[in-house]
Order: C-alpha cells, then sequence, then structure tokens
C-alpha cells in the first residue's frame, strides 16, 4: 500500500528528527567520556551516525522516500521523482524535524533545551568540504543499485565525516537543527549561509554528473530502425 501524503510528512519530519538526535546525542556522549580527545570524540560521532543513519533509511525509505534532506529533496523534485507539491512541505518537515531533535538531545542529556551554538565554522577549506560531501552523497543515492542505497549512503557519509574538513553536514536541514545545539556537533548561525550554499551547490553538480555518466535513451527513430533491422535478420 502506498503511503499518502500525511504519513510521508510524519515521516520526513521523524525521521529527520531521529536523524538529529542521533548526531547531537551521540556527540555530547563522545564529547563526555572522550577524555578531551578529540579524535576519539569524533570516531565514536561518526560509528553512531552511521548506524543511525542506515536504520532510519531502511525504517522511513519505503514510506517516504527518507530523504531527511532539503538538497536530496529539491533533486529529486527537479527529477519527477518527487512531485513538486511535495518539496515545500518535504523541507518544512525536515526543518521542523532537525529543530526538534536537536531539542531532543538537550532534553536525554539534561541540557537546556533552547539554545544556540556559538561554533564558528568557516572558511573556503569547509565550503569546499561542504561541496564535496553534498556531491558525493547525492551521486551516491542517485546511483546506487536498487536495494543498497542505505549501507551506501550510511558508510559515504561515515567517510565524509573523516575525509572533509567539515567533518561532511552535507545537509541543509542538518545544519539548521545543529544552529541550536551549543556542543560538540553544533554550527554558528553566521556560519550556516555559506555551508547551504556549498550544499546546494554540490547537489546540483552531483544531478548534473549523474547525467553525464547515464546512458542516453536511443531515440524513437532510431529505435525503430534498429527494430527493423533485427526483424530482417531473424527472418532472413
Amino acid at each position: 500500500m502506498t503511503a499518502g501524503t500525511p504519513q510521508k510528512l510524519l515521516a520526513e519530519a521523524l525521521g529527520t528528527a531521529l536523524l538529529l538526535a542521533v548526531v547531537i546525542g551521540s556527540g555530547l556522549m563522545a564529547e563526555r567520556l572522550s577524555g578531551g580527545n578529540v579524535a576519539v570524540a569524533l570516531l565514536a560521532n561518526t560509528l553512531a551516525t552511521v548506524g543511525g543513519l542506515y536504520i532510519l533509511i531502511e525504517v522511513f525509505g519505503p514510506i517516504s522516500g527518507a530523504h531527511f534532506n532539503p538538497a536530496v529533496s529539491l533533486v529529486m523534485a527537479a527529477r519527477g521523482e518527487l512531485p513538486k507539491g511535495l518539496l515545500a512541505p518535504y523541507v518544512v518537515m525536515q526543518l521542523l524535524g532537525a529543530m526538534l531533535g536537536a531539542w531532543l538531545a538537550h532534553a536525554m542529556f539534561d541540557m537546556s533545551i533552547l539554545q544556540f551554538s556559538t561554533k564558528l565554522r568557516t572558511g573556503t577549506g569547509q565550503w569546499i568540504a561542504e561541496g564535496v560531501a553534498t556531491f558525493g552523497l547525492l551521486l551516491v543515492i542517485l546511483r546506487a543499485p536498487a536495494g543498497r542505497a542505505s549501507a551506501m549512503v550510511a558508510a559515504y557519509i561515515g567517510a565524509a565525516y573523516w575525509f572533509t574538513a567539515s567533518t561532511s553536514f552535507a545537509n541543509p536541514a542538518a545544519v539548521f537543527g545543529r544552529l541550536f545545539s551549543d556542543s560538540f556537533a553544533g554550527i554558528a548561525p553566521a556560519s550556516a549561509p555559506g555551508f547551504v550554499a556549498a550544499q546546494l551547490i554540490g547537489a546540483g553538480l552531483a544531478a548534473g554528473v549523474h547525467r553525464l555518466l547515464s546512458p542516453k535513451a536511443a531515440s524513437p527513430k532510431v529505435a525503430g530502425s534498429a527494430a527493423r533491422h533485427l526483424s530482417k535478420a531473424r527472418h532472413g
């Protein structure tokens, strides 16, 4: 049975909220237990995010496509795989879910619910990193074989945590949610526009590269000619 619009929107909000709770909550736990070792904290944060993302895509994918990411929804709408009328509602639910996920993480760790990050993340290297991270994520999503996207996306994000200078947000909703957390995983509001712009550019480039890598369908005239030749060969 195909999910209706309310179910799809609920899945996007809930999935994005849980994703941000995983990212921020694991960052908080890692920071508390790592004894100041930033590499260990990042590793713990990475492992939790990889596992959580895989599960969330598996659970919510059959309902909404498990975008949890406005850049993904935008590309899917441009490709006709998401009805354009659902694009704005998807993005609104993703942003709302991201904010609620940050608040949930704070509640679990007995922190002030409402807060804003003071962690600046800016500079050319950071912006390039976010463009690369989002480019790779969208390319994986667009080119993953059927049934393997969840594992491939989770694995890519885990790798991108470490090979990108920005630790791979790759998601405007994640940027929005992390604005509300003055923690290990946070990002200051002043740094958000650069990250989001880089992510959208990366997503657009990925869509373009995907088209270049895809074989072009034969025109009806060429296809018809090929069919006639095949028929003649079969019947002498």
